[in-house]
């Protein structure tokens, strides 16, 4: 059986070269850092010293790497920052992409649709620095156009970058802005391959576009939304370091709701130095996110096993 499979495998890779070729730098990407490093979690149990010729020499010190991240003041602030706003970019995130998806869906003519779905990609495409100075000229004290509305309107300016409880709804809303356009492309792909004949049948049944969207259309593209939204609870642990330090920055006023884990062990090592406490963190956060992926991948198999990952 062993050398049937292996045969069969060799014989894949001879009928369809172009398509191994074009998997194999990510076939090479995933081995290098993800399988050939596991080995390097070790460090984090370790004393790390840059003398050593191999880190397995390195003096072993238990979960003392553990105690610079959860014995300091900030832990319990920046874990519930990160849970927090990756909870809301989740929700709202795929809520949004889920009525992008079905408004697009409803759309006849072809070349509004495509230029639509290019309008809303095109974010998904920008870096988050390039993002951060749109950010900035909009909410700026001085020159923003949000403060300029609000004195069209009568108000009083506002120093946003001062005002922490903002930036919740702020990154979240840049993140809808980003990333919802990309998700609204996945799930059009699922409601395109709905069979049409359903939605005939409906049709002949009486039903209206409303009735067919929520009896049909939902319904069968929840597996995706589903799926997608597992992907993204295993990464509810890790905040967007990206967005978040090339939006806030070092801004002290506002970390008391933006600061993220991330974020904090950056700053925290840029000090120290030290790998193996960001590798501490590493496995907090990996170990964290298994739990929640197979937790909810569970219930929702329980409850909606169509949309269940495993």
């Amino acid at each position: 059986m062993v050398k049937k499979a292996g045969n069969g495998f060799i014989r894949d890779i001879w009928r369809n070269p172009i398509s191994y070729l074009l998997a194999l730098p990510a076939i090479v990407y995933t081995f290098i850092f993800g399988y050939a490093t596991l080995p390097y979690l070790m460090m984090a149990f370790q004393k790390f010293s840059y003398d050593t010729a191999h880190f397995w020499q390195n003096e072993w010190i238990g979960f003392k790497n553990f105690e610079f991240f959860f014995l300091s003041n900030n832990a319990l602030r920046v874990t519930w920052n990160t849970i927090r706003l990756n909870f809301l970019f989740i929700v709202f995130g795929h809520a949004m992409a889920v009525i992008l998806a079905i408004v697009m869906n409803e759309i006849k003519s072809r070349r509004f649709l495509r230029t639509t779905q290019s309008m809303f990609l095109f974010p998904y495409f920008l870096s988050w620095v390039i993002v951060s100075y749109v950010v900035y000229n909009i909410f700026s004290t001085q020159y923003g156009v949000m403060n300029q509305m609000l004195e069209m309107l009568g108000m009083q300016p506002k120093n946003w970058y001062a005002a922490a409880d903002a930036w919740t709804s702020i990154l979240t809303v840049m993140r809808i802005w980003k990333d919802a356009g990309l998700l609204a492309v996945i799930f059009l792909a699922a409601i395109i391959g709905i069979d049409h004949e359903l939605f005939e049948a409906a049709r002949i049944d009486g039903a209206n576009r409303w009735q067919q969207i929520k009896s049909i259309t939902l319904p069968l593209m929840m597996p995706t939304v589903m799926i997608m939204m597992l992907l993204a609870i295993g990464k509810i642990f890790y905040g967007d370091f990206a967005m978040m330090y090339s939006i806030i920055r070092d801004n002290g006023l506002l970390l008391p709701t933006t600061d993220v884990i991330d974020t904090y062990v950056y700053r925290a090592l840029r000090m120290s130095g030290d790998p193996a406490q960001a590798m501490a963190v590493g496995i907090y956060q990996a170990s964290m996110g298994f739990i929640l992926v197979y937790g909810v991948n569970r219930l929702i198999r329980r409850k909606f096993p169509e949309g269940a990952l495993f």
